[in-house]
C-alpha cells in the first residue's frame, strides 16, 4: 500500500491531520526520515539511488504518477550535477603543505620576555615564534604571533616587553600533518580565523609554520572550505552534510584535470578526517557517560586503501586502535570496544558503511594494546594462518588519524622492520592477491561480465598493490602510498625497473578508469563500484587496459625472482 496512511502504518510513524497540506508534509516527512535507516541497510544511500531503485519498480505505479514528476527529478539532478562542477584551482589539491611551509620554526621558552621575542622576530623578519621546550611535542607548545605582540604592547606598553610570553603565547598550538595537500590547511586557518599554522610529522614533531603570507598565491575557492567542514562538524547529521558533498567535489576535480591519483589522495584524507570527527564523538558521548574518558591514550588507524592515500567512491570501513596499555577483555579494551563501536556505527549512519569483513575497531581482532599489536605481529610473521592474510596486507597500509600519531607510527616501522627479513612470510603476503589468470579473451579481448563490465580492483589493482607493499616491505622501503612505493623500488636499483614503471602506469590508469565509472554510476543513481564498461572507452585507453592486462603475469615473476630465502 502506497497511500500515506499505508506508509506511515507499515513504518510505525504518527500520522498528522490528514487532507491538509501541512499535515499531509509532515506524515510525509516522517515516512520519509523512517525509510532512510532501511533503505541504508539495503545498500541506498542517495537520492540518486533511491530514484534509480523507483524507475525498476514504476510499471508497479503505472498511471498513479504524474510524467511531470520524473521530469522535474531529472532537472533538479542535472542542476546539481551542474553546481558541483564549479570550476576549482587545483593547485591545493596537488601540492603538500612541506612544499610551501617554512622549514625552520623557532623556538623560545616561555620564561623569554616579550622583548627579547620582539628583537627575534624583528631580526629574522618572522610573523610567529613557538614557544615551548621541545618540537618534538607539539601538544605542549604554543605560538607567539605580531598580533599577540600587538596585543600586549596596545594593554601594556612599554612594561609589556619585561612580561614573560608564556602567558602572551595562543594555546593550544593549531596544527596540520606536513604531508596534507594544502587545501586542508586553507579550510582550518578559515575555519579557525587564524593566520598561522604548525605543521608536524607522523611523530608529532613540528617541521615547520604555514602562514597565509606562504599561501597568497594561490586562487583559493569557497568549495576548499570542504575539508575543515568535516572538523568543525557538531553533529552526526551535520557531518553527514558535509560528506554528502565529496562526490561533487570529486567530480569537480576531475573535471579541472587534477588526476584520478591526486583525487584518490583527496578522498583518502577526507576518510581520514571524518573517521577522526567520529572518533572525537565518540570519545565525547563515552566521557560524558557512565564510562568516562579514555583511560590511557590511543591512536585511531585508517587501514588499506585510506591508508595509502588511494580511496575511491566505493568505501567501508576499514579501520582499527591502538592503545598505551591493558589487557584483552581487561578494563581499558572493553572502554576502546565501546568506542569502536560507537565510532562506527556513526560512520555507518554518516554513508561509509560497515566492514563485511570486520576489518574495524568495533572487532577484537582491530583493537588491542601496543604490546597486544606487538605480539599479534609475531604470530603472523611466525605462522600466518589464510584466514589472517587479509587482515595483515591492509595493516601495513595503516595511516594514524586520530589521537597519539607517535605511538602509531612507532608500531608501523616496528612492523616493517620485523617483516622485512621473513622471505616465508612475505611469500605467503604475496599469494594473497591470488592467481592473475589472464584477463584477455582468446581474441585479445577484455573479459567483461554479463554487463559488459570488468572489476579493475580485482583484476588489476590488487595485484599491483600487492606487490608493491610486498617489495617495499622486502628492501626496507618506508613509504604509504602505492606510487611511493614503485618509486622508491625504482630508485634503490634492485632490479625489474621497467616492470615496475609499467606498473606504475598501470595504477594511473586502473585509478582513473575506476574513478570515471564511479562519478558516472552515482550521476545515473547507480551505487558506485569497481567494475568499469568497457566498451565505450575509446581505442586509446582500451588498448592500454589490454596492455595493463597482459602486464599482470610479470608480477608473479618478479615477486618471485625477488623472493628467494
Amino acid at each position: 500500500a502506497y497511500s500515506l496512511d499505508g506508509l506511515a502504518a507499515w513504518l510505525g510513524v504518527e500520522a498528522g491531520a490528514r487532507h491538509r497540506a501541512r499535515g499531509d508534509a509532515e506524515t510525509a516527512g516522517r515516512i520519509f526520515l523512517a525509510l532512510v535507516p532501511r533503505l541504508r541497510e539495503i545498500g541506498i544511500r542517495t537520492l540518486g539511488e533511491a530514484l534509480a531503485r523507483c524507475r525498476a519498480v514504476g510499471e508497479a505505479l503505472a498511471g498513479s504518477r504524474p510524467a511531470e514528476w520524473d521530469a522535474a527529478v531529472e532537472a533538479g539532478l542535472a542542476d546539481a550535477a551542474e553546481a558541483g562542477l564549479a570550476r576549482l584551482d587545483s593547485y591545493p589539491y596537488s601540492h603538500r603543505v612541506s612544499d610551501v611551509m617554512n622549514r625552520q620554526p623557532v623556538l623560545m621558552p616561555a620564561s623569554a620576555n616579550l622583548g627579547e621575542a620582539l628583537r627575534l622576530i624583528a631580526a629574522r623578519k618572522l610573523s610567529s615564534v613557538l614557544v615551548g621546550a621541545d618540537l618534538g611535542a607539539s601538544d605542549t607548545l604554543g605560538i607567539l604571533t605580531e598580533r599577540d605582540v600587538m596585543r600586549a604592547l596596545a594593554e601594556g606598553g612599554a612594561d609589556a616587553l619585561a612580561r614573560p610570553i608564556g602567558p602572551l603565547a595562543s594555546h593550544p598550538l593549531v596544527s596540520v600533518p606536513d604531508d596534507a595537500l594544502i587545501y586542508r590547511a586553507i579550510g582550518r586557518m578559515a575555519n579557525r580565523n587564524i593566520r598561522h599554522l604548525a605543521a608536524v610529522g607522523a611523530d608529532d614533531a613540528v617541521t615547520g609554520i604555514v602562514t597565509t603570507r606562504d599561501l597568497l598565491r594561490l586562487r583559493a575557492s569557497s568549495a576548499i572550505s570542504l575539508g575543515d567542514e568535516l572538523d568543525a562538524a557538531t553533529s552526526v547529521a551535520g557531518l553527514a552534510r558535509a560528506w554528502a558533498r565529496l562526490p561533487a567535489m570529486a567530480q569537480a576535480l576531475v573535471a579541472e584535470g587534477v588526476p584520478a591519483r591526486s583525487v584518490a589522495e583527496v578522498i583518502a584524507r577526507e576518510v581520514g578526517a571524518l573517521t577522526r570527527r567520529a572518533a572525537q564523538m565518540a570519545d565525547a558521548e563515552l566521557a560524558a557517560g557512565p564510562l568516562g574518558p579514555a583511560p590511557c591514550h590511543y591512536a585511531v588507524l585508517v587501514l588499506g586503501s585510506a591508508g595509502r592515500g588511494e580511496s575511491l567512491l566505493a568505501m567501508d570501513q576499514d579501520n582499527a586502535v591502538v592503545f598505551a596499555e591493558g589487557e584483552p577483555g581487561g578494563t581499558q579494551d572493553r572502554w576502546f570496544a565501546a568506542h569502536g563501536a560507537r565510532m562506527c556505527a556513526i560512520l555507518h549512519e554518516v554513508g561509509v558503511p560497515l566492514c563485511k569483513g570486520g576489518v574495524m575497531a568495533s572487532e577484537a581482532a582491530f583493537r588491542g594494546s601496543v604490546a597486544e599489536w606487538r605480539a599479534r605481529i609475531g604470530r603472523w610473521l611466525g605462522r600466518a594462518r589464510p584466514e589472517d592474510l587479509l587482515a595483515v596486507d591492509i595493516f601495513f597500509d595503516f595511516r594514524a588519524v586520530h589521537g597519539r600519531r607517535a605511538l602509531a607510527h612507532q608500531l608501523w616501522l616496528d612492523a616493517w622492520s620485523a617483516a622485512r627479513g621473513e622471505t616465508a612470510f612475505l611469500k605467503q603476503l604475496a599469494q594473497s592477491a591470488g592467481e592473475a589468470g589472464s584477463q584477455l579473451t582468446f581474441l585479445g579481448r577484455v573479459r567483461t561480465d554479463d554487463e559488459g563490465r570488468a572489476n579493475l580492483k580485482a583484476t588489476l589493482l590488487k595485484g599491483i598493490v600487492t606487490a608493491a607493499r610486498v617489495l617495499a616491505i622486502r628492501h626496507g622501503v618506508t613509504a604509504h602510498s602505492t606510487a611511493a612505493r614503485l618509486s622508491g623500488l625504482i630508485a634503490s636499483d634492485h632490479g625489474g625497473g621497467a616492470d615496475l614503471a609499467g606498473f606504475d602506469a598501470d595504477h594511473k590508469l586502473a585509478l582513473e578508469l575506476i574513478l570515471r565509472q564511479q562519478l558516472a554510476d552515482i550521476l545515473e543513481g547507480r551505487p558506485p563500484g569497481n567494475r568499469v564498461a568497457t566498451r565505450p572507452l575509446p581505442a586509446p585507453q582500451a588498448q592500454q587496459l589490454k596492455d595493463a592486462l597482459a602486464r599482470q603475469g610479470a608480477i608473479a615473476d618478479l615477486l618471485r625472482a625477488e623472493l628467494v630465502d
